[in-house]
């Protein structure tokens, strides 16, 4: 037994040693990517370059407690946000395997006792056996080294993928909300509109009624009336629709939402400056740009590993058993005698000298694979920054177009008041009023829309700069699973007990 201690000790040893001593294949460096230096639009008063984005940047924005509460509802309950973390989980668990690989590949303890027999005498023989085997692979070239390089980055590039949904998450339930509170003002629009038409339908009537106009005018102003009328069901369709949306979003089927929105409101004013950060802030917080680069990284560790298979590979192994047959007057109890245990211990070594190519080519696939992800990872960045300038654009434009649209509002309702007083003193023809009828509805309709596109192409704005992910607060793969999502998987299998109490 001390000799077969002390042998087992020198193989340990010696795996040791031979572990670690290289690392082929290419060493992973991050990458580089044209940005430019700053915003286009970097003079303008309503962004501010310099300071970063806030986390929690719907707050600030909108100010909006029931937007917050929704939010705050959809991190907790979204679906789609709670299967990015279970891959998350999943990354994780597949690096805990690579880790695992490094140390002895095959361990396995085998068993076996029987009874030789004859029919013709009573004689019996019974049999025991029990082995342990070992076998361990040495990391000399650093193939399982790289296959955990490849799994790290992997799980980094998972919890990239993660942010992603949350960053998309935020966003959608924002838009969601501000076109639902967008649709409420259109048919409060539609409903005060219907009001001053039916009062033209009365006033048409009336001087109809007294010989004072021809049908023409009732049937012009029923016209507008019925047509405003459609208009309604088409606003409330779209109504229901986007909250039906916005429970989805939330984790839940449609419901009757009215107790969370609260009624009627008006569309969050947003406040008038808007931190965007500078573009070399993109590649550290762009989720779909870390994620790029973290594919990179897994790739690359790849190479190194197809690498490895080009040499040979050296191990080492060992076997310790004890046999027992009751011909020789033992029984199992004997098993644990040291006279009846054996042992061995043993080095081996291959090589795939001849394998035609196939090794060299798929060192080469692997980096012509890698060589797509970074012009990928190029691409990324420079769509990020075209995403952020169209979206900045766009919301500095439809800010003009806002104060344009007001003034024509205002306009547009002060001719109306005009052309229905004249039009009562017979001063002017029924098509003026119905002319300022319609300019009027389609002006306040425009006002509306514009100020909820303000709203919903700043969302644009924060979901193109990648912000809001930050709130996870560095929280583990462990963590982003949700306690109930955990219970569930607890109560199929018993093996996530360690796990989740990490």
């Amino acid at each position: 037994m001390n000799r077969m201690t002390t042998l087992l000790c020198l193989a340990t040893l010696l795996a040791a040693t031979t572990t670690g001593c290289m690392l082929l294949g290419p060493d992973y460096r991050t990458p580089t990517a044209p940005l430019q230096k700053e915003w286009l639009e970097a003079g303008d008063p309503l962004l501010d370059a310099t300071a970063p984005v806030t986390p929690e940047w719907w707050q600030g924005a909108f100010q909006d407690p029931v937007l917050d509460r929704l939010v705050m509802d959809a991190l907790s309950q979204n679906l789609t946000l709670r299967s990015a973390g279970l891959r998350v989980l999943q990354a994780r668990q597949q690096l805990m395997i690579a880790i695992g690989n490094q140390y002895p590949q095959q361990q396995q303890v085998t068993g076996q006792g029987g009874v030789d027999g004859f029919l013709s005498n009573s004689r019996r023989d019974d049999f025991y056996d029990l082995g342990f085997n070992l076998t361990w692979e040495a990391d000399v070239w650093g193939r399982f080294r790289r296959q955990i390089e490849s799994a790290s980055a992997a799980l980094d590039a998972s919890v990239a993928a993660y942010d992603g949904v949350l960053v998309s998450l935020v966003a959608d339930v924002a838009r969601t909300y501000l076109l639902i509170r967008t649709t409420q003002q259109r048919l409060a629009v539609a409903q005060e509109n219907l009001l001053l038409q039916q009062e033209s339908v009365r006033i048409t009537t009336a001087k109809f009624e007294a010989g004072d106009v021809s049908a023409l005018d009732v049937d012009q102003a029923q016209t507008l009336l019925y047509t405003t009328k459609a208009s309604v069901a088409a606003q409330e369709l779209t109504l229901r629709q986007l909250i039906n949306s916005l429970a989805i979003l939330l984790g839940r089927p449609p419901y009757d939402m009215g107790s969370q929105l609260g009624g009627l409101q008006s569309i969050p004013a947003v406040t008038p400056e808007i931190a965007v950060g500078m573009p070399q802030d993109l590649i550290r917080r762009r989720p779909d740009i870390r994620l790029a680069e973290r594919q990179l990284a897994t790739q690359s560790a790849q190479i190194g590993f197809a690498v490895t298979d080009l040499y040979p590979f050296l191990g080492l192994g060992g076997t310790i058993g004890s046999s027992v047959p009751s011909a020789r007057g033992q029984d199992f109890s004997d098993l644990f005698n040291s006279d009846n245990i054996g042992y061995s211990a043993f080095g081996f070594f291959g090589w795939n000298i001849f394998n035609y190519g196939r090794l060299r080519n798929n060192v080469r696939l692997q980096d012509a694979a890698f060589q797509q992800l970074l012009e990928d990872y190029r691409q990324a960045v420079l769509q990020a920054q075209g995403e952020v300038e169209d979206a900045i654009i766009a919301f500095i434009k439809t800010r003009q177009q806002l104060e344009a649209f007001q003034q024509a509002e205002a306009a547009a309702r002060r001719a109306y008041d005009i052309s229905s007083e004249q039009y009562q003193d017979g001063l002017v023809d029924f098509n003026t009023v119905l002319n300022t009828l319609r300019t009027l509805f389609a002006q306040q309709e425009q006002l509306v829309v514009t100020q909820g596109t303000v709203a919903t192409n700043l969302v644009e704005v924060y979901r193109s700069l990648g912000g809001g992910w930050e709130i996870r607060q560095d929280k583990t793969p462990l963590e982003l699973i949700p306690e109930d999502v955990r219970e569930e998987m607890l109560e199929r299998t018993d093996y996530w007990d360690d796990t989740f109490k990490d």
